[in-house]
C-alpha cells in the first residue's frame, strides 16, 4: 500500500492554506457543516467550547414549537410529552455521549445548581468523612460551590495543584485522597488548558479510597468520549450549550449510577423530585429513580435545540467526532508553532493527543488587547486572564479553514502592535 499524499513527508503541503484545504477535502464528517446556522461576520468561529452553533433544524424546531406545541397544544403538553422530556433527554445524552445506560441522567438545572445538589447529596452519605478533594485550576464554579459547601458543612478542601499547561494526574489524586475523603471533583478536561483527565483510574483511585466521584464533563461532553458507566463513575454534571448546541443558557444534565439513587438526598426537594408531582400532598417524598434530583419546573424551551444536536451526534458517532477533534488541535498546534511560537507564544495545552480535549490555550502577554480586534474581523476566540487564548473547536461545526484563518488573523494581529490613540 502507498502513503497517502496526506500521509507522506515528500506531499506535505507547504502553505498553512493548502494544508487546510487538504485536510477539509479529506474530512469525512465535513457535510455536518452545512447543519449549521452561519454568521455572515464570522469567518473563524473558534469558541465551540464556550457556546455551540445553533442548528438549522433546532431553529424550525424552536418556531414550530411556539405554535404547534406551546401554541396549540397549551397546558395538555404537560400530559403528552413535556413532563417527560427531563428524562427522555437525559437518557439520549446517555446513550449518545456519556456511555450512560437508561434512567441515570436528568435534565434538570445550572451546571452550578446540579453541582451543589450532587456534592451536597455525596457528603451526607459519607457522614464519616471530611475531606474534599478539588483543584485550583478548575472551573471557578465549581471551586465556589465546594468552598461554599465547606463552609455549610464544616468539611475541609484538600486542594491539588495542577501544571499550568497540563491538568490533574492520577498520581496527584493517589497522593490526596484518603481515608476522610469522601469526595474527589475535578473536570475531565480542564476548562483552560483543555487537558484530558484519566477519569477511569482517577475514579478507581478514589474508591479505593472509599470516596465518591463527581466529574464536571463541561468540557468533554460532546467533544470526546466518555464512559461512565464503564468507569464506575458516581457522579456528573455537565452543560449543553457548548459541544451539545443547547444554546444560550440551556438547562444542564445530571448523571447518578443507578445504584446510587436510592441512598442519596438531594438537598433542593421540589415538587417536580417528589413520587407524585401532581398529586400536591403535604409531605415530600423523592421519586424512586433519577427524578428525584429535579427540584422545579423544568426548562422545556431549554431543552429542544439539543435535541438536534445530538441527532447529529449519534449519527456521526463519537469515535469519529474525537478522531476530527484531534486532526483539529494537532493543525491548530502545528501553525501556533509555525507561525506565533516565533512572535513569544507560548502553548499552554497538552502535546500529546491522548492528554488533550477539543480545544488549545496559547498565552501571550498581549493576547487581551488583541481579541477586541480580532472579533471586530469576525475571527471569534476567546481570552481567559491572565494572558490565555482558547482556541475552541467543535468537530462537526469548525473546519480546517477557520483553524488556518484564525492563527493567520492572531499573527497579523500581534505583528500590528498596539492600535494608535
Amino acid at each position: 500500500m502507498t502513503d497517502s499524499p496526506a500521509a507522506s513527508p515528500q506531499a506535505r503541503p507547504s502553505t498553512p492554506a493548502q494544508r487546510a484545504a487538504l485536510l477539509d477535502a479529506s474530512d469525512p464528517l465535513a457535510p455536518f457543516r452545512d447543519a449549521f446556522v452561519a454568521s455572515d461576520d464570522v469567518v473563524a468561529y473558534l469558541d465551540g467550547n464556550s457556546l455551540g452553533r445553533p442548528t438549522h433544524a433546532s431553529a424550525d424546531r424552536l418556531a414550530r414549537f411556539a405554535t404547534e406545541q406551546w401554541g396549540a397544544r397549551l397546558i395538555r403538553g404537560w400530559d403528552e410529552s413535556w413532563y417527560e422530556l427531563p428524562l427522555s433527554v437525559g437518557d439520549r445524552i446517555g446513550a449518545t455521549v456519556l456511555g450512560a445506560a437508561p434512567g441515570q441522567t436528568f435534565v434538570g438545572d445550572s451546571t452550578t445548581v446540579i453541582l451543589y445538589k450532587l456534592v451536597r447529596a455525596a457528603l451526607e452519605a459519607r457522614p464519616d468523612r471530611t475531606e474534599i478533594v478539588l483543584d485550583s485550576g478548575n472551573f471557578p464554579t465549581d471551586r465556589f460551590v465546594l468552598q461554599g459547601v465547606a463552609a455549610e458543612r464544616g468539611a475541609t478542601l484538600r486542594w491539588i495543584a495542577p501544571a499550568h499547561d497540563g491538568g490533574v494526574t492520577a498520581e496527584q489524586v493517589a497522593d490526596a485522597v484518603g481515608p476522610r475523603t469522601a469526595l474527589v471533583l475535578l473536570s475531565h478536561v480542564a476548562y483552560r488548558s483543555g487537558h484530558l483527565a484519566d477519569a477511569a483510574t482517577i475514579t478507581r483511585l478514589a474508591h479505593d479510597a472509599g470516596a465518591l466521584v463527581l466529574w464536571d464533563l463541561c468540557h468533554s461532553a460532546g467533544a470526546v468520549p466518555v464512559e461512565l458507566d464503564a468507569w464506575g463513575v458516581d457522579l456528573a454534571a455537565g452543560c449543553t450549550y457548548k459541544y451539545l448546541n443547547g444554546g444560550p443558557g440551556s438547562p444542564a444534565f445530571g448523571y447518578v449510577r443507578a445504584d446510587l439513587q436510592a441512598t442519596l438526598t438531594q438537598p433542593i426537594q421540589g415538587w417536580m423530585g417528589s413520587a407524585a408531582p401532581f398529586e400536591m400532598g403535604p409531605e415530600y417524598a423523592p421519586h424512586p429513580g433519577v427524578r428525584r434530583f429535579l427540584s422545579g419546573t423544568p426548562a422545556v424551551v431549554g431543552m429542544l435545540a439539543m435535541q438536534d444536536m445530538l441527532d447529529l451526534l449519534a449519527d456521526a458517532g463519537m469515535e469519529r467526532v474525537r478522531a476530527k477533534s484531534v486532526r483539529l488541535t494537532e493543525l491548530a498546534l502545528d501553525l501556533v508553532d509555525e507561525l506565533l511560537v516565533p512572535l513569544g507564544v507560548a502553548v499552554a495545552s497538552p502535546r500529546d493527543a491522548d492528554r488533550r480535549g477539543s480545544h488549545v490555550t496559547i498565552d501571550h502577554a498581549e493576547f487581551e488587547r488583541v481579541v477586541p480586534r480580532l472579533w471586530q474581523q469576525g475571527v471569534v476566540p476567546d481570552f481567559r486572564r491572565p494572558d490565555g487564548l482558547r482556541l475552541g473547536l467543535s468537530p462537526l461545526s469548525t473546519s480546517f479553514e477557520e483553524v488556518r484563518i484564525g492563527v493567520e488573523a492572531i499573527r497579523a494581529a500581534l505583528l500590528e502592535g498596539p492600535a494608535g490613540p
